[in-house]
C-alpha cells in the first residue's frame, strides 16, 4: 500500500480569534457530502482545546467551514481536563455524536502533566456539545498507574459491543534532565461507551528504546484490519532524529498484531510542513477512497494535511 499526499490544507493564522497554534490531532466525522474535522488548538500558551472545521468529501482542500470557537469549555479546578481538551475519536451513534477526548492536567511534582480520556455528546450532529459524564471515562487504575488517552473505536454490529484502542503509559524517563512520557498502544471493550473493560497489556511490539505510540487508526480492507500508528523515540523527539514516524500493523481478528513499518506506505517530505515528522494520522472512507489526515512538524504547529491511498 502506498499514500499519495495532497499536501498541507489547514494551518492558524493570525486572523482566528481562537485557533492561533496548532492544528493536532484530526479527529473525522463524515456528514454526507462534507467531513467535519475536530482538532484540538491552543488559542494561548499552555492550553490546548478542540474545534472544528468542515472540508469537501470529494476535494479535502476545499474549506466549507471554520468554528472558531471551543467545543468545550476547560473543566473546572481539580478536574481531570482543567489544562486541556484534545478531540480524538467522533462515533455517529443513532441521533447524537459522542466524541471521545484526551483530558489534560497539570501535576505539581516532577511529571509535569497526567491524561486521561472524556466523553461529550452533541444533539445537533456534532456542531456544539456537553459532557456526558463529568470524569474520565478512561483513565488510571490499579494496574495502568499513569495514564489512558482513548484513539480509535470500533462498533461490533453483531453485538453491539464497543472496542477501542488507546495509549497507555507504561512510565517516564529521563532525557537531558527532562522527564518523558512512554506510552504503548492497549485494546478496551465496552457495552454502552462509558465503562471499559481492559487489562493494560500491549499490543504492538516496539522497534525503539523507550518507544512510545499514539494514535491507532483502523481500515478494513483485502479482508484484513490495518493499523496506521504514530511512534517514536525518547531523545530528540521533537523534530529530532527520533520524531514522530508512521508505524503500521495489521490482523485478521482485532487481537493479534503483526507490525510491519516498511507497509506504511506514508513518511516524512524532503522538506516543508512535514519534513521532520509525520503524526496523528485519522484514516476515513470516502466513495473515491481512503483519506488519511494527518500532522506534520512541530505536533500540529505547522498544520494539517490528508493523503490518498493508492493501493
Amino acid at each position: 500500500m502506498h499514500w499519495v499526499k495532497y499536501g498541507k490544507i489547514f494551518e492558524p493564522k493570525p486572523e482566528y480569534h481562537f485557533i492561533r497554534s496548532h492544528i493536532q490531532m484530526p479527529t473525522i466525522l463524515s456528514c454526507g457530502d462534507r467531513l467535519r474535522i475536530y482538532f484540538s488548538t491552543r488559542p494561548k500558551t499552555g492550553m490546548s482545546l478542540g474545534t472544528f472545521i468542515d472540508v469537501s468529501t470529494d476535494d479535502p482542500s476545499k474549506i466549507l467551514f471554520v468554528n472558531d470557537a471551543p467545543l468545550l469549555e476547560l473543566g473546572p479546578p481539580g478536574s481531570f481536563d482543567e489544562h486541556g481538551i484534545m478531540p480524538t475519536m467522533a462515533v455517529q451513534q443513532k441521533d447524537v455524536v459522542l466524541l471521545y477526548y484526551t483530558g489534560w492536567s497539570r501535576l505539581n511534582s516532577d511529571a509535569p502533566y497526567n491524561n486521561s480520556a472524556g466523553l461529550a455528546i452533541s444533539h445537533d450532529g456534532g456542531k456544539t456539545f456537553e459532557r456526558a459524564v463529568p470524569g474520565p471515562v478512561l483513565g488510571r487504575t490499579a494496574h495502568e498507574p499513569y495514564s489512558a488517552t482513548m484513539s480509535w473505536i470500533v462498533t461490533n454490529s453483531d453485538s453491539n459491543t464497543l472496542n477501542c484502542w488507546y495509549a497507555s503509559t507504561i512510565g517516564w524517563v529521563k532525557d537531558e534532565g527532562r522527564l518523558e512520557n512512554v506510552y504503548l498502544i492497549c485494546t478496551a471493550h465496552s457495552t454502552d461507551g462509558i465503562e471499559w473493560q481492559r487489562d493494560g497489556r500491549p499490543i504492538i511490539p516496539t522497534v525503539l528504546p523507550n518507544e512510545a505510540q499514539s494514535r491507532p487508526t483502523l481500515l478494513y480492507r483485502y479482508n484484513r484490519w490495518h493499523m496506521w500508528f504514530s511512534y517514536r523515540g525518547s531523545h530528540d523527539f521533537r523534530g529530532g532524529s527520533d520524531a514522530y514516524r508512521m508505524g503500521y500493523a495489521w490482523s485478521h481478528d482485532r487481537i493479534k498484531w503483526h507490525r510491519d513499518d516498511s507497509m506504511a506506505g506514508i513518511d516524512i517530505s524532503p522538506e516543508g510542513w512535514d519534513s521532520e515528522m509525520v503524526a496523528y494520522p485519522c484514516v476515513v472512507e470516502t466513495p473515491s477512497g481512503p483519506i488519511m489526515f494527518y500532522n506534520g512538524n512541530g505536533f500540529g504547529q505547522s498544520g494539517l494535511g490528508y493523503a490518498r491511498l493508492a493501493g
